[in-house]
């Protein structure tokens, strides 16, 4: 059984922890979901997130906070994330596959307005949507773009986290 679907998982209470672990990935995923309706719907980040909210099960569990955060930072700035990790396409965003784009669109918007989020977990965690939802290598790419892009967004941090690995 995953924390999920186990409410006493993370603290032992029975109550579900909107905030664990297991409630942020699947508001990253619920977001994912969010960002590529609104990538080929075209509707508004408010209508792709009621739909969202209205068809989703148990959504008491989910991080909505982050949930929330994600959808509307990503729609709503997606002209200036494209324009931080185009440079480091090996393709026209135009090519990009819809969830390539959208898993792209949030982990910048995560690296660059949750720097409570250490770099190696957004990047971990768009591996992650990734695998889960991608192409076959679709993780690879994700992870170099997000690689590359952390250096130029967060220098201190990525130069912190290679000095300590020696």
């Amino acid at each position: 059984m995953s924390d999920i679907d186990n409410p006493q998982a993370e603290g032992g209470t029975g109550a579900p922890n909107p905030t664990s672990k297991m409630a942020r990935r699947r508001a990253r995923e619920l977001a994912l979901q969010g960002v590529y309706q609104w990538l080929l719907s075209g509707n508004t980040a408010t209508t792709v997130q009621r739909h969202l909210e209205s068809e989703t099960e148990n959504l008491d569990k989910i991080d909505r906070e982050l949930f929330v955060s994600l959808l509307r930072g990503a729609t709503g700035a997606a002209d200036e994330l494209r324009d931080c990790f185009e440079p480091l396409l090996s393709r026209p965003v135009a090519e990009l596959s819809p969830i390539e784009h959208a898993i792209l669109l949030l982990g910048t918007h995560e690296l660059r307005h949750n720097l409570d989020t250490p770099y190696r977990v957004v990047i971990n965690e768009a591996i992650e949507l990734a695998k889960g939802y991608g192409g076959t290598d679709g993780h690879k790419f994700v992870n170099g773009v997000l690689d590359k892009l952390a250096a130029r967004l967060r220098p201190e941090e990525v130069e912190a986290a290679r000095a300590k690995r020696g």
